[in-house]
């Protein structure tokens, strides 16, 4: 019992400084999307570089993190030779990375099309070497159940961050506006981007200080029979993670060069990137869902067969999904002021992108037949087939229609997957999901978003309110019919006050 109440207070740990983490950097597109005009293209180049950032971290990672767990825990290995290694790797290939990238600055530059600015390509390219090489240094520390000093760094860099970001964004024009002395020999008004880029760089390099601690008293000595399983064992976690992060951030990649100018294509990925923000809000419950969802399935898993408890696990986690896009999309006059009004344009996609993360999150549940099956080649298959389908329908219908494509792109690819995770999934481990609740379900938010999107009240009040009776109606119905004991609970307690 001690140590399911361990796991648990960690795993809390872990899992809120992530959320956190990603609702505190959410609201700097408030302030990127209002600095940033939408015609500069500008949030458009924020957008399309942390997207090849995320595929390199992937790709120097090598998936070493969880080789880490895997080799450090396996008897008869010693943690810290393990540990040694795993820096070795990571970090010789994440140096070798950064020289080859700095030495070919500016083809490269050229090559992104950002032959006038190659400077935001080596901030990028310091900002992926360093944290890819201390994702080895954080994972040490969730090895030695340290998930305090895990979540005060990541706390600590994104509070930096986001203020480091208020600093260059609107603090120093200020100054340069009233008190141009104090800020003109360092600022430029018209280097916002650059500052983006700039901030990062600062707070991965005073990351690294924190982990003077882990990264001595150690031998670093290469083991080469040790290395080489870690790399074979890491190897097709490698594929799955890079093919996973293709699928979310490929159309962030390829954006700008889908179209003839390229000017424009920036400018549409900005409006197409900012609204997709307001969608996030799904993700993260996704990724809350998932924090507390995967050690649990994997914990019951050694228990017994426990297949009615993944099933109700699919049932409940899209009635909150669903539940959770009401609610975003009935108060979207109030959430679109997240992002400038002169990016309000793209709003359109915002239930499209919550709909692949609807999808998305289905394929999770799905994937765990897979995973508990030690067949995880089949995870490659589907993510292989979604990305194929991502990338093509950008190509052949991004030209044409523009961001709105992107958007449908995603719910095409997630809903491919997620169906055929579905049917081979059934014959490989088949598990009996209430598909006449779930459609229920989805039927009903149907019916309640059309109600609220084709009766027009003018009156935003009147229209929130609404809104507001048809989200309880929808709240209402899962008390009554998968949460009962809520309802004969306050059916009683109203019994007892009369």
């Amino acid at each position: 019992m001690a140590g399911l109440k361990s796991l648990a207070k960690d795993t809390a740990i872990y899992g809120m400084s992530s959320i956190v983490g990603k609702f505190l950097n959410y609201l700097l597109v408030p302030l990127h999307t209002a600095v940033l005009p939408v015609a500069s293209g500008e949030y458009g180049v924020v957008s399309n570089m942390y997207a090849f950032t995320a595929l390199m971290l992937v790709f120097l990672t090598f998936g070493m993190e969880t080789g880490f767990f895997r080799f450090a825990n396996k008897s008869g290995e010693e943690p810290m030779k393990v540990y040694a290694n795993a820096l070795i790797y990571v970090g010789g290939l994440s140096l070798l990375f950064l020289i080859l990238c700095l030495a070919g600055l500016h083809p490269l530059a050229g090559w992104l099309d950002y032959h006038q600015h190659p400077e935001y390509v080596a901030m990028i390219v310091i900002v992926i070497a360093l944290d890819s090489f201390l994702s080895i240094p954080f994972a040490f520390l969730r090895y030695k159940k340290r998930p305090i000093k895990f979540a005060g760094i990541k706390l600590f860099s994104i509070g930096l961050n986001i203020t480091l970001n208020l600093f260059f964004l609107l603090v120093c024009p200020w100054l340069n506006l009233h008190y141009p002395s104090l800020v003109s020999w360092f600022y430029d008004p018209t280097y916002l981007v650059g500052y983006i880029f700039a901030v990062n760089v600062i707070t991965s390099v005073l990351q690294l200080f924190f982990f003077i601690p882990e990264l001595k008293g150690f031998t670093y000595r290469i083991d080469k029979v040790l290395m080489k399983q870690m790399v074979g064992y890491s190897f097709p976690i490698l594929i799955l993670g890079l093919v996973g992060v293709l699928n979310q951030s490929v159309d962030k990649m390829i954006y700008p060069f889908l179209f003839e100018d390229r000017q424009a294509g920036l400018v549409q990925l900005g409006i197409y990137s900012a609204t997709s923000k307001i969608a996030m809000v799904m993700a993260m419950f996704t990724q809350a869902f998932r924090y507390a969802y995967e050690p649990f399935v994997f914990g019951k898993n050694r228990e017994a067969d426990n297949r009615t408890m993944y099933a109700d696990a699919m049932k409940y986690f899209l009635i909150f999904a669903l539940l959770a896009f009401l609610v975003i999309m009935f108060y979207l006059d109030i959430l679109r002021h997240l992002v400038n009004r002169q990016y309000w344009e793209g709003l359109s996609v915002v239930a499209i992108v919550m709909g692949a993360e609807i999808f998305k999150g289905i394929y999770f549940n799905l994937s765990f037949w897979y995973k508990l099956t030690d067949e995880t080649r089949w995870g490659a298959y589907f993510s292989l087939v979604g990305c194929g389908v991502i990338v093509l329908m950008n190509i052949y219908l991004v030209p044409i229609y523009g961001y709105v494509a992107s958007a449908w792109a995603s719910v095409a690819g997630y809903a491919l997957i997620t169906l055929l995770s579905y049917v081979i999934g059934q014959r490989k481990y088949p598990i009996h999901y209430d598909l006449k609740r779930i459609g229920s379900y989805v039927l009903i938010t149907a019916l309640l978003y059309v109600a609220a999107s084709q009766i027009e009240i003018q009156n935003l009040v009147w229209r929130l309110a609404f809104r507001t009776l048809l989200l309880l109606l929808f709240v209402g119905y899962i008390i009554r019919t998968d949460l009962s004991f809520i309802y004969f609970w306050i059916k009683s307690h109203l019994l007892k006050k009369k």
